[in-house]
């Protein structure tokens, strides 16, 4: 059977998908669940690696690309290890050449094909076929994407909101990008009026994909019907009801 598949999804690095990815691992954890960390990317955040703690963690493999020594996660060990549910942070991610795949979301689909649950985090202007929009609304063309469908595929999709305001705060506070990035990423593109515009388009993103769930095919649909009984006083509002 193949497991169940939960995306954390937010509108720029910052909002707190990984911490809201961790916080959930803890509580399945504690639920008595088997949980490890496939791969986790903190950025330097010590809160984030504070939700980590008390979380196994897969050790990650080195590979040798272009003479430098680059972590990728160990999909071999995840399958060795086999938990109930794993959490691998970053979905987008482009492997280095000479692993099982070119891309993370494709070590995703092997390790829930395996039967493992999968927790996992991106932000929304790294779909596909949102890159060209992404690069008109910040002038900043993503790089690494992946296509709709691994969204689509997805059994839950949790949006993890922040206000542009409360972003940029944590962002001069230094619990986004490290003191010498931050005066850069204000002027581009942390910037109020493309928080706002991602934020927007991660909101109707998380809506059309729960719409999308709740669909029923016309033929599951045949011979079916809602009820809804509404006990009312004899009042005018009653006909409203």
């Amino acid at each position: 059977m193949r497991g169940h598949y939960k995306i954390f999804l937010g509108m720029a690095a910052g909002v707190g998908k990984t911490y809201r990815m961790l916080q959930e691992g803890r509580a399945e954890q504690a639920a008595g669940r088997d949980v490890v960390i496939g791969y986790l990317e903190p950025h330097g955040r010590a809160e984030t690696e504070a939700q980590a703690e008390g979380l196994e963690r897969v050790a990650k493999r080195t590979v040798e690309y272009r003479d430098t020594r680059v972590e990728e996660m160990d999909l071999p060990a995840i399958f060795q290890r086999a938990p109930e549910l794993c959490l691998i942070d970053e979905l987008a991610h482009t492997n280095a050449p000479g692993v099982e795949h070119a891309k993370r979301y494709e070590d995703i689909e092997d390790v829930l094909d395996a039967g493992v649950d999968v927790f996992s985090t991106v932000n929304v202007q790294h779909l596909e076929s949102l890159n060209d929009r992404m690069a008109e609304l910040t002038g900043v063309r993503v790089r690494e994407t992946f296509p709709d469908r691994v969204l689509a595929s997805a059994d839950e999709v949790v949006l993890v909101d922040l206000t542009p305001e409360a972003l940029i705060a944590r962002l001069r506070a230094g619990k986004v990008s490290p003191a010498e990035r931050i005066p850069a990423a204000l002027n581009n593109f942390f910037r109020v009026e493309n928080l706002a515009s991602l934020r927007e388009v991660a909101l109707r993103q998380t809506a059309e994909e729960v719409e999308s769930k709740r669909a029923v095919p016309a033929a599951e649909a045949l011979g079916t019907r809602e009820d809804l009984l509404a006990d009312e006083a004899p009042q005018a509002l009653a006909e409203r009801v």
